[in-house]
C-alpha cells in the first residue's frame, strides 16, 4: 500500500495507532460504500469486525494512495 506523509504522520496520534494496517488493507480491497468527494477523492467505508466500528480511509485521486483513515462515528450503512 501507498500512504501520503500526511498518513504517515497522523498514524501517531493516540486515536489513530490502534488502527491495524490489515484493516486499512480490509476497507481498500473490499469497501461497503465508496463516494468520490468534489476534490477527487475517494472515500471507502467498511465494518471491522473485531471492535464493530465503521473504518474510513481517503484515497488521493489516484485511487492507490492512502491519504487518511480514522473510524468515522456519524457513518450509517445505508446512506
Amino acid at each position: 500500500m501507498k500512504f501520503t506523509q500526511y498518513f504517515l504522520f497522523t498514524r501517531n496520534r493516540p486515536d489513530r495507532q490502534e488502527i491495524k494496517l490489515e484493516w486499512i488493507g480490509q476497507v481498500f480491497n473490499y469497501p461497503e460504500k465508496e463516494e468520490i468527494q468534489s476534490d477527487g477523492r475517494i472515500r471507502r467505508w467498511a465494518k471491522i469486525a473485531e471492535n464493530q466500528k465503521f473504518l474510513r480511509i481517503v484515497l488521493l485521486e489516484d485511487g492507490v494512495t492512502i491519504h487518511n483513515a480514522f473510524f468515522d462515528r456519524s457513518f450509517k450503512p445505508g446512506n
